[in-house]
């Protein structure tokens, strides 16, 4: 028996390895220290057949091939594919997020304080007040990966921080009037539209820019994938200028009035502006006219959203009704017409597809309203504030609503708004600032061109009449094409009719009537060019009566 454990405990100590470390730890302690790691390899779970199914997408490599060696390429490249799959699966792993709903009866009546009561710690701290009743109204807008927060006032407050830890990043008064507010590609530079012009601050409220060709500005927007700021004005100016470069890309007088309207499509980056007339137009920076125009509204349009898909629109007006339009088609899908003395003011879409929409002081939140035909009798939320709303904005990858209104902002938690997982290679709240160097790298590096927005994205179609076009080039050109010559050699004796000999004598024919081929087409083009320039330069030429009969260009 003795022996039988001696064998047992080498047998464990050979699975265990001991590290010293060469330096004692000079801030004091022992001097070694001894870490025990197993030499056992950690088997992965398997993946369910279920998930593989759903990302195997009816690939397959079956079949026969004529070699070994094309036998093992087709086993390598399956193996590889097998792989892919797999970890594509098994990355649903890590997504052990999921989003937050309320479930009941009456969910409307349900307020931020009873939410406040019932959620834990980290969700209590997502709802305050900022009371700011001297610069108000204010506009805001969120970052791309949700952490920070700029507010602008009206009377020239302006304030950046990271909205969860309550970090300061920067308070100025620009001493003069803020139309609108708007981060950059990342959370370090923000653009601000004041008064006369557009001026461009760092995260520690320098000014960095002053873009005077954008002058009297009401609305901001920012292409990220493009680098492009987007600003609407109040004499009807819409511009693109690209911040990478500091050069105005596109500049377009739209001859539509006060541009106070504007929205943006997050999938095929176009803007679309509302109209005092009930119309809301599309524009690209490569087009001096809109490249489609939707009648909306009998009257003014108050705003315009587009949801994160880019698929569905809804537009508010003045004649009290909310509509919705599909994208694909321009089809109106439904209209929502509110009670007397109700007028629908601004509107955003939640990444998950929540509509907020605001009344005088009030905000209602409204679930799965594109793909209803009637209007919901009952929000899903319900909140009120003190005074006018000015701005809302759902907070990406969070349950949050920003609203910017007369007397400050405001943060309210909605259930089940943002996406409960983030792609961190997309936008990664928690980035350090390595990671957003890389990122603003890497975003460099990909940049699309301004040229490549458009409002038909699909890219399988082919452009019929430059194709047709290009072929009727083709068939002016006169191409050459030898004649096929039936050329029997005659028999040689001595080896000159050998296989290698024979090919080669018609080979030499051939040669020769496609040289002379060739010397006939060039003259005849030299002369018929000298005559064209002869033509030309004559004066006084007189018209034939056949002229008629020529094509016209």
């Amino acid at each position: 028996m003795d022996s039988f454990d001696k064998t047992e405990k080498q047998a464990e100590k050979t699975k265990i390895r001991y590290f010293v470390p060469r330096e004692p730890d000079p801030n004091g302690g022992g001097k070694f220290s001894f870490v025990r790691r197993s030499k056992e390899v950690i088997q992965e779970k398997p993946v369910p057949k279920e998930k593989l199914k759903k990302w195997r997408k009816n690939e397959s490599l079956k079949g026969k091939t004529r070699t070994k060696f094309h036998t093992q390429k087709l086993k390598d490249k399956k193996k590889v594919l097998d792989n892919v799959i797999e970890k594509s699966a098994r990355s649903e792993f890590l997504r052990t997020e999921e989003a937050g709903e309320i479930v009941g009866e009456n969910v409307y009546q349900v307020t931020q304080n009873d939410i406040k009561e019932k959620a834990d710690e980290a969700t209590q701290q997502k709802i305050f007040d900022l009371r700011l009743n001297q610069f108000g109204p204010y506009r805001i807008d969120y970052t791309r990966n949700g952490r920070h927060l700029v507010i602008g006032g009206a009377k020239g407050h302006v304030a950046a921080f990271d909205w969860q830890t309550k970090k300061l990043h920067c308070e100025i008064n620009v001493m003069e009037t803020v139309a609108d507010v708007k981060w950059l590609h990342q959370e370090t530079l923000f653009a601000v539209a004041q008064k006369k012009w557009v001026y461009v601050y760092d995260n520690q409220g320098i000014e960095v820019h002053c873009l005077k060709h954008l002058d009297s500005v009401l609305r901001l927007e920012f292409l990220p994938y493009h680098f492009l700021l987007c600003s609407s004005s109040s004499k009807g100016y819409l511009s693109y200028l690209d911040v990478s470069i500091g050069k105005e890309v596109s500049g377009i007088c739209t001859k539509q009035g006060r541009l106070d309207v504007m929205g943006l499509n997050p999938q095929s980056a176009v803007v679309y502006l509302g109209h005092p007339n009930g119309t809301v137009s599309l524009w690209t920076p490569s087009s001096k006219e809109p490249a489609a125009k939707i009648l909306c509204h009998g009257s003014a349009v108050r705003d315009v959203a587009i949801d994160s898909s880019g698929v569905y629109m809804a537009t508010s007006g003045m004649d009290r009704r909310i509509k919705i339009f599909d994208l694909r088609m321009y089809k109106e899908l439904s209209k929502y017409q509110y009670h007397h003395k109700q007028c629908p003011g601004l509107l955003d879409f939640s990444q998950k597809g929540l509509l907020a929409v605001t009344r005088d002081n009030v905000v209602e939140v409204f679930k799965d309203f594109t793909s209803q035909a009637y209007r919901p009798e009952k929000p899903y939320l319900y909140h009120r504030c003190e005074r006018l709303i000015y701005d809302v904005k759902f907070c990406p990858y969070e349950d949050v609503l920003g609203i910017g209104y007369q007397l400050g902002f405001s943060s309210i938690v909605i259930p089940g708004a943002g996406e409960a997982n983030f792609d961190a290679y997309e936008a990664n709240p928690y980035q350090s600032k390595a990671q957003r160097k890389q990122g603003e790298v890497r975003l460099l590096l990909d940049k699309v061109k301004p040229e490549m927005i458009t409002v038909d994205t699909n890219i399988t179609n082919v452009d019929l009449e430059t194709a047709k076009e290009l072929q009727a080039e083709r068939e002016k050109k006169k191409y050459l094409k030898p004649s096929k010559i039936d050329f029997t050699p005659k028999h040689k004796m001595k080896g000159g009719s050998s296989g290698v000999k024979l090919i080669q004598r018609i080979k030499g024919v051939q040669e020769q009537n496609l040289r002379q081929a060739v010397r006939t087409i060039v003259r005849t083009k030299q002369v018929e060019g000298k005559l064209d320039s002869h033509n030309q330069n004559r004066k006084g030429l007189q018209k034939s009566a056949l002229d008629r009969f020529k094509k016209k260009n």
